[in-house]
């Protein structure tokens, strides 16, 4: 790991220039003169602490190479783009050296006194240099008393025997003999460390015992009388032969951490021909003193019985990435003080109650990314000390029963309730990427004791189908649900009430609920909150008091705010405002003196918080908005505004004025006629005389004549009343007694002015009454004016009318009145009635006399 930081530090390093220096130059401490094709060692200030020359074309390094440089602590010679030879005593000008780096250069002669003259010298980087084992034997790094670490990988290594003189690297705590080919190590060509703690020693992707056929009985132990906090043999390929055989051969050296992983153990998914460890492959290890057991990245499907019962002290089992899907009872007997299982990304499906029978101090267990469906009830009731259990990325569709632990990971399940779950206690609880939609299960979790931080991202919370008590919870203090769709749940008016009761509550995040609006006083009980997320929603406007009054940071990015009121963000100590669609009118010049001005920390770059309108200021800047001119805009603006009030007022006036007359039309019409007759007191309005004896003949059945009566005649009939104006002809009263009854009514129709038909129901059944509505359609033709008034009275239809032939011809060419069915309109009704009455008609007159005369005659 050590050795990626370093590649890793190195790349950074090319990419941009170090502490602020530019390449090909130096200040007091750093020199950096990378891809600047030298070709010997440049002249640095004695006072330099780093000097990095790599990728040059530097080919030789010898004694008077460097100026003497007391302070220089890290050389840097490697990746150069030539062979490098490296001379007696190169360093010997640099005496406090701490890191020398020759990595991946290629060394094409070596020195056997290169390193001497470095006493303080801890780091030496040689991997990847073409170096083969004489570095190894030929005593290359005699009097490196201070060497702590030393990286030999990638080079051309095939024999690890070491020099006699590697027993004197007392300080010597770090070997990396990885990626090269080193077929087999044995106790003789490791004798030099014997008594040495190592921190690290790792032989790994070294094809190591897994292409020979290794005699242990000769071989023995290669890490006898050694302590090796960390032995790493992955990546050689190691079967289960070889893994037992390798166990027992360093039985009773201490090996704090053994990494075995990338193996070739187990049997896979439907093969058979490599077999899976058994109780007798890590059996070799009992008195090895491991807690830390690495066997990932292998093909391991069944842990059989007793497989690491040997192992009293192991802490740590690591059994990721292989394809374990059957656990043996008492598979994990033995492990005792085990505290950490790692099974994630393996092919297990069910939990049964056996399974981790044997953990009593088992603390976490790591069950991720397998194809677990189904839980027995006991899995995890005996795990007493047990305190984090990750199921996430699992298939798990529902579940009765979790420990009372204090944190549960269930993410990236298929959970769709949790109403099955009969008691639930945690201060973690990771529910993100399931299937949660209704927030029932939302207000359970909320009153979960003592839960701090609850995780429900990525779930379907759209729905609430009942009412619900407040959470009022004291503990719960980070909630994390966005990627849900609340705005569905909220926009019915149901669960504004969800965030009651969470007043210790900090942190909040609804980001990406399609949020077109914040329910009223849904945040008022949030008195704790001080980080609020509202990114990605749809959100247009933000009214006062929509957000909690100490809140401290608002991300209220990627929405679509338009118009925002600076005042909302002044408590703010930080806010994110990118990406939304500011209108960049006047109305935004507040918010941009704001943004100008604030001491509130804007997060985001000043080219994400842009203009949306108009299209001639899109994508530009808030920032590079300016607002003069909108003091005009303003006064024309608050002028605007007055004629807005002035017209509305007036229009409401209006409005008013039409509602009044048109609800209290008749006594309206009342006062516009006794007005009128005052106005006219002195110039009385009178029929104008003519030739005919009768003003109007009111036609209508004899059955409607009590009605008529008090409708027509006592408003128009003169002898009725001295203030009516009108001479009128009905039957009851005109008509001459034993006349022929034609000739009453041809007499009555030639000698009025106008002929009024009041059409009801009685008249359409009455004989005489349509006979005279056909004389006074015929004295209509004989006139060629309109004489005849026709009146419909009560509820009759156009196809009542239409049945019966003389009206049938009128209703095809000429108008007709209705009687008023609301009572206020009979006096309007009664005055039209009078004009149609008054209004004199164009046409043919004929003489009276010659029309009595011919009315004698026919009689």
């Amino acid at each position: 790991m050590g050795d990626h930081l370093g590649l890793l530090v190195r790349v950074v390093l090319i990419a941009s220039p170090v502490f602020g220096i530019s390449s090909c130059s130096f200040d007091h401490l750093v020199a950096l003169y990378r891809f600047c094709n030298l070709t010997q060692v440049p002249s640095v200030p004695n006072t330099t602490k780093n000097l990095l020359l790599s990728f040059n074309y530097i080919r030789t390094v010898t004694a008077s190479s460097f100026p003497f440089l007391e302070e220089l602590q890290l050389l840097e010679l490697g990746d150069q783009f030539t062979p490098l030879t490296i001379d007696r005593e190169a360093f010997r000008n640099l005496p406090n050296l701490r890191i020398l780096d020759l990595g991946r250069s290629q060394i094409d002669f070596l020195h056997l006194d290169a390193f001497q003259g470095l006493p303080h010298l801890s780091e030496l980087r040689l991997f990847s240099c073409g170096l083969s084992n004489a570095v190894l034997t030929d005593g290359y790094f005699r009097n490196l008393g201070s060497l702590t670490r030393l990286d030999l990988s990638i080079n051309q290594i095939s024999n690890i025997s070491l020099h006699p003189s590697f027993h004197e690297l007392n300080s010597l705590k770090s070997i990396d003999f990885s990626l090269n080919q080193i077929p087999i190590v044995c106790e003789n060509e490791l004798k030099p460390l014997e008594g040495k703690v190592l921190s690290f020693f790792s032989l790994a992707a070294t094809n190591l015992y897994s292409r020979v056929s290794v005699d242990w009985g000769k071989c023995m132990n290669p890490f006898r009388n050694m302590v090796l906090e960390t032995l790493d043999v992955s990546r050689n390929g190691w079967t289960v032969e070889i893994t037992r055989n390798f166990s027992n051969a360093i039985g009773g050296s201490v090996t704090l951490i053994l990494v075995l992983a990338y193996h070739i153990m187990g049997s896979g998914f439907g093969f058979h021909n490599i077999r899976d460890p058994d109780q007798n492959t890590f059996a070799g290890l009992a008195r090895s003193s491991v807690i830390h057991l690495d066997l990932s990245h292998g093909f391991i499907f069944s842990l059989n019985s007793h497989l690491f019962e040997t192992l009293k002290e192991l802490k740590v089992l690591d059994l990721a990435h292989n394809k374990i899907n059957k656990i043996a009872e008492e598979a994990f007997y033995g492990l005792d003080n085990l505290q950490v299982l790692n099974l994630s990304s393996n092919l297990l499906g069910e939990l049964y109650n056996s399974n981790f029978y044997g953990l009593p101090m088992v603390a976490y267990i790591d069950l991720q990314k397998n194809h677990i469906g189904i839980i027995q009830d006991k899995t995890f009731i005996f795990l007493e000390n047990l305190k984090t259990l990750d199921l996430r990325d699992n298939a798990l569709k529902t579940i009765y029963f979790i420990p009372s632990i204090p944190t549960i990971f269930l993410g990236g399940n298929k959970l769709a309730t949790l109403s099955n779950i009969n008691h639930l206690t945690a201060d973690f609880i990771h529910l993100a990427e399931n299937r949660l939609e209704n927030l029932d299960d939302l207000y359970f979790l909320l009153r979960v004791p003592h839960v701090q931080i609850l995780i429900l991202n990525q779930n379907r919370f759209s729905s609430c189908k009942q009412s619900h008590t407040r959470s009022e919870n004291l503990s719960l203090e980070q909630l994390f649900l966005g990627e849900n769709m609340l705005q569905l749940a909220w926009e019915t008016g149901s669960c504004w009430d969800v965030f009651k009761g969470l007043s210790h509550l900090r942190v909040l995040y609804l980001n990406h609920n399609y949020l077109n609006f914040l329910p009223p006083g849904v945040f008022s009980d949030l008195t704790a909150l001080k980080g609020l997320s509202l990114s990605s929603n749809r959100l247009t406007v933000l009214y006062p008091g929509d957000l909690p009054a100490n809140l401290e940071i608002l991300d209220i990015s990627r929405n679509q705010l338009l118009t925002p009121d600076p005042n909302l963000f002044a408590s703010l100590t930080a806010v994110d405002l990118t990406h939304n669609k500011f209108i960049c009118e006047c109305e935004l010049s507040t918010f941009i003196s704001w943004l100008n001005q604030t001491n509130v920390t804007i997060f985001g770059s000043p080219a994400d918080i842009y203009c949306m309108y108009p299209d001639s200021f899109f994508g530009v800047s808030l920032y590079s908005i300016s607002t003069e001119g909108c003091d005009e805009e303003e006064a024309l603006k608050s002028l605007k505004f007055s004629l807005f009030i002035l017209f509305t007022v007036s229009l409401t006036l209006f409005l008013i004025t039409i509602l009044i007359v048109t609800k209290f039309r008749g006594f309206c019409f009342i006062c516009y006629k006794k007005a009128q007759r005052l106005v006219f007191k002195g110039h009385p309005q009178g029929m104008e005389a003519d030739a005919y004896k009768y003003d109007a003949y009111l036609c209508f059945s004899s059955k409607d004549f009590e009605w008529v009566q008090n409708a027509f005649l006592k408003h128009l009939d003169i002898q009725y009343s001295d203030q009516n104006r009108f001479n009128l002809c009905f039957e009851e009263r005109d008509f001459v007694p034993g006349e022929n009854h034609i000739a009453n009514i041809q007499a009555a129709v030639w000698s009025s002015r106008k002929i009024v038909c009041l059409v009801s129901r009685q008249f359409l059944r009455d004989g005489w009454c349509l006979e005279t509505f056909s004389y006074a359609q015929s004295r209509c033709l004989s006139d060629c004016n309109s004489v005849l008034i026709m009146v419909v009275v009560g509820s009759l239809s156009q196809y009542q009318l239409m049945k019966h032939q003389p009206i049938r011809g009128f209703v095809h060419k000429q108008q007709y009145l209705r009687w008023p069915e609301d009572l206020q309109d009979v006096g309007w009704f009664l005055n039209k009635l009078s004009q149609h009455i008054q209004k004199k008609e164009k046409g043919k007159k004929k003489d009276n006399s010659i029309q009595l005369q011919t009315v004698a005659k026919i009689t």
